[in-house]
């Protein structure tokens, strides 16, 4: 069962412009407000320059260990299987620890395990390293939209729209340099370099946990969520599935599209290697700048059908278009570039419009996590099968048409202003 959206107490006063004042408070409302955003955009920056590295330098990787194409495509599916499985059981180490230390805990296991994954010897480095990695990327994967929901609950789609932004925009820079990097200094130097953006992130986390920052803004960063909300299992709500299927969907278009486009171009329409390397750049920065553009049509409302409908028709012209106009290349990676950034941000903001509370925020993005990474992870190895059975590009992109139009449909049910469960009054609510 499924209910309409209700005025829900805040948790915290994170969302208002209020003064700050007493004699123990040493920041301002802005400052502190600055500081938590800061930290989230530096956090998402080193979500993904460890896995998009590995994907410029497998040639470098196959020609100096051995490895197959069958065994280094489950390598680079490895982070994703990492993100289903360990995504639905991040709320318990939040609960435990609290998310800021429980995002701190893991970007230092990140990286001990970036670095482990690029160190010579044995494969099983490489191999134990991703896995590890895979399952501390997780955590933040996670944890950001709950932080999100309880740092900025007016503003949700805008600051994911800066989150997905920096996240693509580091994934992007990692895929472009990680290649000349490893032509210097080695296939392990090309992957293992981006240690620094988690480096970074361990120095600047602990700002948003100093004790001035949380009494400028009355939260409990070191502590468990305060905010619980209803205790119903998200996993029986039908607007969560909707949400963790347009997760699922966005994820499976998108890395479908980003490793098997470069083949398609060379293979079905001619274009050079070079050439084809630069257009999935161009793809990739639409992207990204189409995570923040997307922003504005979703503020200050909640009924999200019409963004997540145009999203999607988007991406169908598109792969028509390379379908029936390949000329017309260069328009068809904008249109999908623009679909497939928006579909991220639109995803990740459902996360936290959907649920009553942070806490109950968690808990949903475990879930989503889970399920649309796992379904993505199918994704690049569904293409690949679909085409070694038909010999032709052709049957891949007409499945991906036909995800883009089942994400329509979902659009249209999770992009009402519903709630996955009736929020339920919390402890520091009932006292105010």
């Amino acid at each position: 069962m499924t209910w309409h959206r209700r005025p829900v107490a805040p948790v915290n006063h994170i969302g208002t412009d209020a003064s700050v004042a007493g004699p123990n408070q040493t920041l301002s409302t802005g400052t502190a407000r600055a500081v938590l955003l800061v930290t989230i955009l530096v956090v998402a920056a080193n979500l993904r320059p460890t896995i998009t590295a590995l994907g410029s330098v497998v040639g470098l990787v196959a020609a100096d260990t051995g490895m197959g194409a069958a065994a280094l495509g489950l390598l680079g599916a490895v982070p994703l299987l990492a993100f289903a499985v360990v995504s639905p059981i991040v709320h318990v180490l939040t609960r435990a620890m609290g998310a800021e230390r429980a995002v701190l805990v893991s970007t230092l296991v990140l990286i001990v395990a970036t670095v482990v994954r690029s160190l010579p010897g044995s494969l099983a480095n490489l191999w134990t390293g991703t896995v590890v990695m895979g399952a501390a990327i997780a955590v933040g994967n996670v944890v950001v939209p709950e932080l999100v929901k309880r740092d900025f609950p007016t503003e949700v789609p805008f600051v994911t729209g800066l989150y997905s932004t920096v996240l693509g925009a580091t994934a992007a820079v990692a895929s472009g340099l990680a290649l000349p990097i490893a032509e210097i200094g080695g296939w392990r130097l090309g992957i293992g370099i981006w240690v620094l953006f988690s480096v970074v992130a361990a120095l600047v986390w602990p700002l948003r946990m100093r004790g001035s920052t949380a009494r400028a803004l009355d939260v409990t960063p070191s502590g468990p969520p305060a905010g619980r909300g209803t205790r119903r299992s998200v996993w029986r709500s039908a607007v969560a599935w909707q949400v963790s299927l347009i997760m699922a969907t966005q994820g499976l278009t998108y890395f479908t599209l980003v490793t098997w486009l470069p083949t398609i171009e060379v293979v079905s329409l001619g274009v050079d290697p070079v050439t084809a390397g630069w257009y999935s750049f161009l793809y990739q920065i639409v992207g990204i700048a189409a995570g923040l553009g997307v922003t504005p049509f979703m503020r200050a409302r909640s009924d999200h059908r019409a963004v997540g409908v145009v999203i999607s028709l988007l991406l169908v012209v598109a792969v028509l278009g390379l379908l029936l106009a390949p000329d017309l290349l260069v328009l068809w990676l904008v249109l999908a570039g623009l679909s497939g950034g928006s579909s991220l941000v639109l995803a990740l903001a459902l996360v936290g419009e959907r649920s009553p509370s942070a806490a109950h925020t968690g808990r949903l993005s475990g879930m989503a996590q889970s399920v649309g990474y796992l379904l993505a992870a199918a994704g690049p190895w569904g293409a690949g099968v679909l085409f070694a059975a038909t010999g032709s590009w052709t049957y891949p992109l007409l499945a991906v048409i036909a995800v883009a139009l089942i994400q329509l449909v979902l659009s249209l049910l999770a992009g009402r202003d519903r709630l996955t469960h009736q929020a339920e009054p919390d402890a520091a609510s009932t006292k105010a």
